[in-house]
């Protein structure tokens, strides 16, 4: 078996050296890379250092993507809370990469952050309904939170009646949900409407890349 394994080794970095610009530019070849390396137990983001940092200055390029991944992050706190949209951030990060030669993929924002998270920082992903959200604040979310955020996906707010309607729950849960979401800088309000019903607008899954964009010019 380890015979084996060092056979794969070694095929691997040949594919490697032949593919090395494939793999630096494009990242669907990126992400199917790592996963070879995943099946025989390789770990290129291991270190900075050897053979792998050497001929493809893969561990320096997620240290970069992790720390502009960062700034993004504490750049648009104050519109998001510290919760924010992977598929936004992943934007965000390619709009301020714009002349960077390689493209960067949702999976390379993750074995970023994954990175990240190895370092106590913080960062984690969480899945909420279809979506997935980079939370870069140590809040705690607990099921109601997360029901209400996956409820909010459809129009990028609910209102306390649409809770206890759609959730079937009393509307004393709902606001103390919603409250804890407001108090951790997730939740806005917006009171300016005709029927008089508060909508709650969570940034995290209603705000676009621009208003993003806007955040990381101030």
């Amino acid at each position: 078996m380890k015979e084996q394994l060092a056979t794969f080794r070694s095929q691997l970095e040949d594919f490697a050296r032949k593919h090395k610009n494939d793999i630096k530019k494009n990242p669907a070849f990126r992400s199917q890379f790592h996963e070879m390396c995943a099946k025989i137990g390789v770990d290129p983001l291991a270190s900075n250092k050897g053979f792998w940092a050497e001929l493809l200055g893969i561990g320096d390029f997620y240290y970069e993507l992790g720390v502009q991944i960062v700034d993004i992050c504490l750049a648009t706190r104050s519109h998001n809370g510290g919760l924010i949209n992977l598929q936004e951030l992943c934007t965000l990060l390619c709009q301020r990469r714009k002349t960077a030669r390689e493209a960067i993929s949702e999976d390379d924002c993750l074995r970023a952050i994954s990175k990240l998270k190895v370092l106590g920082s913080g960062f984690e992903v969480i899945s909420v309904g279809k979506k997935k959200l980079v939370r870069s604040v140590p809040t705690e979310l607990n099921k109601d939170h997360n029901e209400i955020l996956e409820l909010a996906q459809a129009h990028g707010y609910v209102t306390v009646n649409e809770v206890d309607r759609r959730l079937s729950w009393s509307s004393g849960r709902a606001i103390d949900a919603l409250d804890t979401l407001l108090e951790e800088g997730l939740a806005m309000i917006d009171d300016g409407h005709r029927d008089g019903k508060r909508r709650y607008w969570f940034p995290c899954v209603s705000f676009s890349a621009s208003v993003g964009s806007e955040a990381l010019k101030t």
